[in-house]
């Protein structure tokens, strides 16, 4: 990651774009820029570019970059550009007109957008754009290229990159199909089913507003026609403005997808995500379609059977996740078939969407010098599972003090007071004594959720770790009184108080349910995963400045929602794997190297923070991650060994997360390689300042780099 942002001109003046306009905006668009485009101020830019990939009916290429007329990098202020058909060997030629600044360079990227015609905003839903971390650039004293000359989107200096947009003002809707969950009666049991799902306008629109609506896919592409209205009866105005995309978690197909035309099947052993993009979730329904092939007829022979149908009205959605058990409507009998079990994912956007821009993105964004780095669990370590360990962990303390002896990163946990503040702190429950004595007795001691205490109670009330509470032996660390020495430091205050380099694998604590059915701590949340992950995120966005930062979590949704919220930092997926010492979470996703993989895939996460037991088991497990070119941390007990250390790093793991930094670092300079590479970025700026000013750069015979005038 670099050490800054890159900042946007925003000091020049510019004229809206040329985009699909009517002849008289046209001709108002160019008379304005008559005004604004004074040759010593502005210049009339031409930007042609070649759209190589498919694209959705309601999809459209824009640009945006660095001054007014490309949006000072918001997507809300991109330019629109319109499709050239008048060539006819460069069908797939975009073009666009704008005045950009003349007197400094203009910063760019490409990006596909869709525009909702139902919204009389008609907002710009960013689809996918440019993330190479420098961005395009016309210089100053760039001349207009010849007309043979074009972008290529996504292709920008030999680097091919480019990423899902996140969520602005859209919503995403997800519903899983894990391992077949229909019910039908006996003779249909063995039956292959096919799904399909179509987001359906629940609105009314006026007359003069019907034209304007266009469905996601055409309606022929489904059998299912007496589950639609005909098209005289408004069939065209009944799909919803969305993207209805679908992946199956499996080795050959685990990157999202636009649905085939009878859906997709959902076997015994098929893990299947459809993934929804609605501009408007109140008035959109789901129309589930069931297909089914004839054991006579192969698949690759014939159509299927419409075999069932439900629609999923948007009141069914009580809570950001959940489960669904639906009826399954015959096609022909319109009777009732069977049932099936669902669930599903409400990724609404973040509320501090302001906060995010289009200058940079590191949300997939690793270099490759950084390898086998330090990574200080919970900072300096366990504190409760060690007996000599003499900082408590999850403290500021502990977090500096690793960093002081050489980690990389820090990794700590984040959760939510019952004030919602961000808070550092491991554990779900805690203890609260009920009274002061010298010795405890076995009642003395009350158990509760941490998030059933506010900041406050936090901050003054006597609270003991769970190891306390169960084993009634207190702890005590070294400095205990000292603010920076107690538990639950706010999010906001860590991010203040370490230095800048020192990288942050932010782990966000949720309680999952386990295999048995029951949850990992023994309440169900009370807060709903919007509001919770938007919490920790105002507080990211807000004080993270130039950090590295990597968000993580045990909870695959939670690292789905973590990665549309926001698009700037990386999200990378915890597992357990195959294990013998944790119990196993009732979501498969986090169970087995494999299935974390092609989720992290799918959700264009950065990478997996695999359990080094199962790494141990089968080192060839490194393998998976690595060819499909994801980051790898690694998590454990097991990494407190030197020697285990020294192996993962031979494997090539790109971090290792391990207690006591001060014993177990094999650093010679105990410094990240963050601050390392920022002063050598520093030295390098030295020089070239130098030699611009006439001095003379030269290594003295000890190695050190001396300055001569």
């Amino acid at each position: 990651m670099q050490s800054c942002w890159h900042d946007g001109d925003e000091d020049a003046m510019a004229a809206p774009p040329i985009s699909s306009c009517t002849a008289t905006e046209n001709a108002n668009i160019l008379g304005s820029r008559r005004t604004f485009g004074d040759i010593t101020t502005n210049r009339l830019w031409t930007f042609r570019v070649l759209m190589h990939q498919e694209m959705a009916p309601n999809e459209r290429l824009a640009v945006v970059g660095n001054c007014e007329a490309l949006g000072n990098w918001q997507h809300s202020g991109a330019a629109l550009l319109s499709k050239d058909n008048q060539e006819e060997n460069e069908s797939n030629l975009w073009t666009g007109e704008v005045y950009v600044p003349r007197h400094c360079h203009t910063e760019y990227r490409y990006l596909v957008c869709a525009v909702d015609p139902s919204s009389a905003e008609q907002p710009l839903l960013v689809r996918r754009w440019e993330t190479q971390l420098q961005p395009r650039i016309i210089k100053e004293l760039d001349e207009q290229p010849a007309k043979e000359h074009s972008d290529i989107f996504g292709s920008f200096r030999g680097q091919e990159k480019v990423d899902r947009g996140w969520l602005t003002q859209e919503t995403l809707v997800q519903l899983k199909f894990f391992y077949a969950p229909f019910t039908f009666k006996q003779r249909m049991k063995r039956r292959h089913v096919q799904v399909k799902v179509t987001p359906m306008n629940l609105s009314i629109p006026s007359a003069d507003r019907c034209e304007a609506f266009a469905p996601v896919s055409p309606l022929e592409d489904s059998l299912s026609n007496d589950t639609h209205d005909t098209k005289e009866n408004g069939g065209e105005s009944a799909t919803a403005f969305a993207f209805s995309e679908v992946v199956a978690l499996s080795a050959d197909d685990c990157e999202i997808r636009a649905q085939e035309q009878f859906g997709i099947g959902c076997g015994p052993s098929d893990l299947v995500i459809f993934h929804m993009t609605v501009a408007d979730l109140e008035n959109t329904a789901f129309l589930i379609d069931l297909y089914t092939y004839s054991s006579r007829v192969a698949k690759e022979d014939g159509v299927p059977n419409h075999l069932g149908y439900h629609y999923v009205l948007p009141n069914l959605f009580k809570r950001s996740e959940g489960h669904l058990e639906l009826p399954i409507t015959c096609a022909k009998g319109h009777r009732p078939l069977g049932m099936m079990r669902l669930g599903y994912l409400i990724v609404k956007p973040s509320s501090q969407s302001a906060l995010m821009d289009m200058s940079v993105s590191y949300a997939r964004y690793w270099n490759n010098k950084w390898t086998g780095l330090d990574v200080g669990h919970r900072g300096s370590g366990t504190s409760f599972k060690a007996k000599d360990a003499v900082i408590r962990e999850n403290t500021i303390t502990s977090l500096r003090y690793a960093a002081d002896h050489g980690a990389d990163m820090v990794e700590f946990d984040v959760q939510l007071s019952k004030d919602l503040v961000p808070v550092v702190y491991h554990d779900f429950m805690i203890y609260v004594s009920l009274k002061s004595k010298c010795s405890m007795q076995e009642h003395d001691f009350l158990a509760l959720p941490m998030r059933e205490l506010s900041l406050e109670q936090l901050k003054k009330l006597k609270v003991y770790h769970t190891a306390e509470g169960l084993s009634r032996e207190t702890r005590s660390f070294h400095n205990d009184d000292l603010l920076e020495h107690q538990p639950f430091p706010q999010l906001a205050d860590v991010l203040d108080a370490l230095d800048v380099h020192v990288g942050f694998n932010i782990e966000i604590k949720w309680s999952q349910r386990l295999q048995d059915g029951k949850m990992e701590e023994e309440f169900e949340h009370v807060v709903d995963r919007n509001l919770y992950i938007d919490c920790i995120l105002d507080v990211v966005l807000r004080k993270a400045g130039n950090r590295r930062i990597v968000l993580s979590c045990f909870d695959p949704d939670i690292c789905t929602m973590l990665r549309y919220k926001q698009n700037r930092y990386p999200v990378m997926f915890l597992t357990l794997g195959r294990t013998t010492r944790y119990e196993q979470y009732l979501d498969p996703r986090g169970n087995s190297m494999e299935l974390a993989v092609w989720h992290a895939v799918a959700m264009e996460l950065l990478g997996i923070v695999a359990h080094t037991e199962d790494l141990l088991r089968d080192p060839s497990q490194v393998n998976l991650a690595k060819e499909r070119g994801l980051v790898l941390f690694c998590w454990g007990d097991d990494n407190n060994s030197k020697d285990t250390i020294k192996l993962l790093k031979g494997l090539g793991l790109h971090a290792i997360i391990y207690d006591k930094m001060d014993v177990l670092t094999t650093k010679e300079v105990k410094q990240s390689v963050f601050h390392l590479q920022a002063k050598d970025s520093q030295k390098e700026l030295l020089k070239l300042q130098a030699l611009e000013m006439g001095h003379v750069w030269h290594t003295s015979p000890d190695g050190a780099e001396e300055q001569q005038a």
